[in-house]
């Protein structure tokens, strides 16, 4: 797990928006990027290049961690969100930028043609998943890796934040508006995720069991960013957040 770039005061050397090394609410881009690193490496190896669909782009975020992997330059990046923002990095190298909501499903994308799609905390903030969620799986081609993380509660409490919290605010005058809107815990997200998808999720990790407050300071550690992983791909279904790796059966 050797760091390409090593840019002081940046996460993981790529990330200017937090300044601890091992910065663990960055960690899931950075675990991201070692499995697209794998993908566009075989995708090479098998004499073409890899097909990268980002929904949510955002900034562009995930692919500055991507790009300083191994045999990301065989990698054809494609981004979808509601708008193309000012700040995305390297604006004037993205094949396509799909703009919309994913609740239409991007109709402008094609069925079947991406190698990699990845949807890095954006379902939590989508009223109706029904239509995003599908979308994630039909631009997949055959074969393709769909990376999706999402925000975590431990199981039944879930339902408290999805079901009494909505509920609390909306009697509350002084409830603050909240971005999330769905809630899930490890168990109901993968099981929403195949009912709609039907793909074979190969894995699930978690992400930041405690971090933050007066812990983060080690977070310029390796050690403790190596023992968060550790934790979280033991017991996803207990971190805050998890990323799921999911396939589209090859045809035939």
């Amino acid at each position: 797990m050797a760091f390409i770039a090593q840019g002081k005061g940046l996460a993981f050397g790529v990330d200017t928006r937090r300044k601890e090394r091992y910065s663990l609410r960055q960690s899931r881009y950075y675990a991201l990027s070692l499995d697209i690193s794998a993908l566009a490496g075989a995708a090479r190896r098998e004499g073409r290049r890899l097909k990268l669909l980002d929904i949510g782009v955002g900034t562009g975020i995930c692919r500055r961690y991507i790009e300083v992997q191994p045999d990301a330059d065989n990698i054809d990046y494609y981004g979808a969100d509601l708008q193309i923002y000012d700040s995305l990095y390297r604006p004037d190298d993205w094949q396509a930028i799909y703009v919309g909501d994913l609740m239409d499903g991007y109709p402008q994308a094609p069925d079947d043609f991406f190698d990699a799609v990845i949807c890095e905390q954006v379902l939590e903030h989508v009223p109706e998943l029904d239509t995003a969620t599908r979308t994630l799986s039909r631009v997949l081609r055959p074969g393709g890796t769909l990376i999706v993380g999402v925000p975590t509660f431990p199981e039944g409490l879930h339902l408290v934040r999805k079901y009494v919290v909505p509920a609390i605010d909306r009697i509350n005058p002084w409830a603050k508006r909240r971005g999330h809107v769905q809630a899930f815990s490890k168990r109901s997200f993968i099981a929403h995720l195949r009912r709609l998808t039907g793909l074979d999720v190969e894995k699930a990790r978690g992400f930041r069991i405690v971090s933050g407050g007066i812990l983060r300071p080690l977070e310029n550690r390796e050690w403790w960013w190596r023992l968060n992983r550790r934790v979280g791909e033991a017991v996803p279904g207990l971190c805050v957040e998890i990323q799921v790796v999911a396939r589209k059966a090859p045809q035939g």
